[in-house]
């Protein structure tokens, strides 16, 4: 009876060991985050460029060399496409923004998307306050899955962007790409430790 009792515990105490070693602390999850992100910029032959020379040459982008800024105090990592057509927010201005997205789970490759159909496009309310942004989703695809909380990695390229309709073939919607950390991303990429990938274009709701 005293050798079987032994041996259920050893067998228990094997099982906890497996499962100490299946557990994954912040620190862990955090560099799993960090791999996947440098391997999916390696996979997608994406060019780093630091924070410095993405200003001096004027807060662009070079698309035919598969640029990425590297935003050092976010942690971001952002390709402008187009800087769009019309003028930025002004100081003060609160408006509605139209955005379409496709959002790819790095980790996991899965997909939320609004840019298949016309109709469908999230509305994004934005207030500028001098170099600082705050928005909010009301509705569409973006606020059905993750509520109206617009988080930061969303609000950032607004410093960059111009926002305003097309008025003629010439003119073009701003777009970026994105790479957001956990940290600056929504609450299920903050929750599990997730990086995302994005497109994104946005445009006014309304002409000024």
């Amino acid at each position: 009876m005293r050798k079987t009792i032994l041996a259920i515990l050893a067998v228990c105490c094997l099982g906890s060991l497996c499962s100490c070693n299946d557990y994954e602390t912040y620190g862990d999850k955090k560099e799993k985050e960090r791999k996947a992100i440098r391997n999916f910029i390696a996979d997608s032959a994406f060019v780093v460029i630091p924070e410095k020379q993405f200003h001096d040459n004027g807060n662009v982008t070079d698309v035919n060399k598969r640029e990425f800024v590297y935003l050092d105090n976010s942690g971001i990592y952002m390709q402008i496409v187009d800087k769009g057509c019309g003028s930025p927010l002004r100081d003060g201005e609160n408006t509605e923004l139209l955005m379409r997205f496709i959002e790819l789970g790095i980790l996991d490759s899965t997909a939320v998307y609004n840019d298949v159909n016309p109709y469908d496009v999230d509305i994004m309310n934005v207030k500028r306050s001098g170099n600082s942004f705050t928005a909010s989703f009301t509705s569409g695809a973006w606020y059905s899955t993750y509520g109206g909380t617009v988080p930061e990695g969303l609000i950032i390229p607004l410093s960059y962007l111009n926002v305003g309709r097309p008025r003629s073939a010439d003119d073009r919607i701003a777009k970026v790409r994105l790479i957001v950390p956990h940290t600056r991303g929504h609450s299920i990429a903050s929750q599990y430790v997730y990086p995302y990938y994005y497109e994104i274009t946005l445009q006014r709701k309304t002409d000024l």
